[in-house]
């Protein structure tokens, strides 16, 4: 296949290159060449801007688009419109956040979608990703009708994540120590590997299948215990688990989900739904996942790789963590 991909070289769109590679497509990336601009040089790329600098589409086929980076309705309308007659197929990676905030518990994909005030906003919080994503799914079935392939994952996790929302568990076991570990510690949490959701989506793509889709892990299948033994029996280093409960960890102003990854206290009406949404669709449509060991040894290496200057986008200060531990292990 000829595949356009908008984006290409972070977390998501740098999985879909390579294995698109592997399965010997021809790829070309639409994007403004500011990140990773050394990956793929082999690769033909063409730069611009999705705001007004799509010039370098017009005129040009492909078999499909895969769109890995749109946020704003008016945004994705322009390049959804400009491809219609030169694409067969268009697939934009959405969000389980369709569905609103708080999630509904056990959602699928006939779940009511979020809605907006101003569907002319283009600023992205908690409250307006959501109901953004969903005016983007609207303008890619306005334009490609049936040939749309809607995706909407959940955390998705692995190496070369941007956001260090997976990733400070395997780096912080891999420090060793004792280790603040929150809430229960079998509290399910819910997760797709980058390369499983890339793998899928060419899959979709090669047998032309369309359709709005939930991806995820089967709810329950893993735990924070799970993840964090996973991570121990992946690294040489001793680690000690300290499990704090919900209450202790409020108490403290713990910052839910950035500061502390994966975890939501369990009284938060956003923690009911978030790790509780059903993929059974995608699965029958050839959604696999991996094992969580080899989720967690990828990541945990290439963790490694990054420098010690690395500037962190969630996860405890090591300052922080220790201040917790301490409070926690003196309490009365």
């Amino acid at each position: 296949m000829k595949l356009l991909i908008i984006g290409g070289t972070v977390f998501l769109g740098r999985s879909l290159v390579e294995f698109a590679l592997e399965r010997g497509h021809e790829i070309t990336l639409f994007n403004r060449g500011q990140s990773n601009v050394d990956l793929f040089p082999d690769v033909e790329q063409l730069h611009g801007d999705r705001d007004g600098g799509l010039d370098p589409l017009i005129g040009r086929t492909f078999d499909a688009c895969l769109d890995t980076c749109g946020y704003f309705p008016r945004i994705v309308k322009a390049s959804a419109q400009l491809l219609k007659n030169s694409v067969q197929q268009y697939a934009f990676v959405s969000s389980v956040s369709v569905y609103g905030d708080p999630l509904p518990e056990g959602v699928d994909e006939s779940g009511v979608l979020a809605t907006i005030d101003d569907p002319s906003l283009e600023e992205i919080t908690g409250k307006t990703y959501g109901p953004l994503k969903a005016l983007c799914e609207a303008e890619v079935s306005a334009a490609f009708g049936d040939c749309a392939l809607l995706i909407r994952p959940g955390l998705i996790v692995g190496p070369y994540d941007p956001s260090d929302r997976f990733t400070y568990w395997p780096w912080r076991v891999d420090q060793g120590g004792q280790i603040l570990a929150p809430g229960r510690p079998n509290r399910p949490i819910q997760f797709i590997d980058v390369r499983d959701l890339a793998a899928w989506i060419l899959s979709m793509l090669e047998s032309e299948e369309p359709g709005i889709y939930n991806i995820a892990s089967t709810p329950g299948v893993f735990t924070m215990n799970s993840l964090l033994q996973t991570c121990c029996d992946a690294t040489a280093e001793v680690s000690e688990f300290v499990w704090m409960d919900d209450a202790f960890l409020k108490e403290h102003g713990v910052g839910a989900w950035a500061e502390l990854p994966l975890w939501i206290p369990e009284d938060d009406p956003m923690a009911r739904g978030f790790f509780d949404f059903r993929a059974e669709r995608a699965v029958a449509n050839g959604l696999t996942v991996r094992p969580l060991e080899e989720t967690v040894r990828a990541t945990m290496a290439w963790s490694r790789t990054r420098s010690n200057d690395h500037e962190w986008h969630s996860g405890l200060t090591k300052e922080r963590e220790a201040e917790l531990l301490a409070k926690w292990l003196h309490r009365s």
